[in-house]
């Protein structure tokens, strides 16, 4: 199966990724992660999730991440990339699955029961049936990421694979989840976070409670297929995929301050774009949010 139909199969029903490469970091208590990440803990009851950030003195943003609120009055965080510091590194020690898509509740249902479906809300966790079960995802979908201790990660997979089957529940590749994030409008290390964007370029200020000044921004681009004028202001791609559901070339990628949707642009290679409103899929986020069941 491709990319792309993994992509369909995710948006129409469900897919299942494995991100089994995330860093995940546990400190006993708050203390040194307060001073590491952007969010504040004190708000943060057992069992939520909140999304985070890691600066660099100069207010780049070194990495994004989540931290988890243990009921042991510990923390989880885990990232994307190894972070720099960590109270114990426990990466490794677990497979992680993402389940994601508009049948992915009904199927999680049939493994970890409808109760424990039904009450978990959107960044919470639960532990069900030796699982620790997260509602959250990369998707712009309704999803869940699910922790299994490393030696029952072939099993997790299989029982997730054989409860989605009539479902049309499909094993996806990393290509598909790229672009899937892209239509949603999130960021990835390396990519939108490269270590010299801070929050307010990123669109992301609201996870500091601060206002940095800007000489960029993170905006989208429909990319068209032809030169642009040369005199036409400067973008800069970070992330660039067809997207399946548009069925046109986008991007990610930062413009000046002022390049407002509809303005052209040129790209770095010449090509022409257009901005675009973040994210280019479900505005309001609803989906990640519906009922679940």
């Amino acid at each position: 199966m491709s990319a792309r139909e993994q992509h369909h199969a995710t948006r129409r029903a469900a897919g299942l990724f494995d991100f089994s490469f995330m860093g995940l970091y546990k400190f006993d208590d708050g203390t040194a992660l307060q001073r590491l990440q952007t969010r504040d803990l004190g708000a943060l009851a057992p069992g939520q999730i909140a999304y985070t950030l890691l600066l660099n003195p100069d207010g780049a943003v070194l990495i994004d991440a989540t931290v988890w609120r243990l009921h042991d009055g510990g923390f989880w965080l885990f990232t994307g990339k190894r972070a720099p510091h960590g109270n114990r590194d426990r990466s490794g020690e677990y497979a992680v699955l993402a389940l994601q898509g508009p049948a992915s509740a009904r199927i999680l249902a049939r493994v970890i029961g409808t109760d424990a479906v039904r009450n978990l809300e959107y960044f919470r966790f639960t532990e069900a049936n030796d699982l620790i079960v997260a509602r959250l995802g990369y998707s712009g979908e309704l999803g869940y990421e699910i922790l299994v201790p490393r030696a029952g990660g072939r099993r997790a997979r299989d029982a997730l694979l054989d409860a989605g089957r009539g479902d049309g529940l499909r094993e996806c590749s990393f290509q598909a989840a790229d672009s899937l994030r892209i239509e949603s409008g999130y960021v990835l290390f390396d990519r939108e976070i490269d270590g010299r964007a801070n929050p307010s370029e990123l669109g992301l200020e609201r996870l500091t409670g601060k206002h940095f000044s800007i000489s960029k921004k993170l905006i989208g681009l429909e990319i068209a297929e032809q030169p642009a004028s040369h005199d036409l202001p400067r973008a800069h791609v970070t992330s660039e995929c067809f997207s399946p559901l548009l069925q046109k070339q986008i991007a990610l990628g930062f413009a000046p301050p002022d390049a407002a949707p509809g303005a052209e642009l040129r790209l770095d290679d010449g090509r022409l774009a257009r901005a675009a409103r973040l994210p280019f899929y479900d505005a309001e986020r609803r989906r990640p949010r519906a009922a679940p069941l």
